[in-house]
């Protein structure tokens, strides 16, 4: 166990910042997060 939970924090601080540098915006665009989608929880027939 103590390998696996290595080989999964080193593989999360090797994807840190895989894409590349943080870049700004473009002027005049918005900077932000948009969420969208649907969401269905339950029970249901066909």
């Amino acid at each position: 166990m103590k390998r696996l939970g290595l080989i999964l924090v080193m593989a999360t601080l090797a994807a840190c910042g895989a894409d590349g540098e943080p870049e700004r915006p473009a002027k005049g665009e918005k900077a932000g997060i948009t969420v969208t989608g649907t969401a269905k929880l339950g029970i249901g027939s066909r």
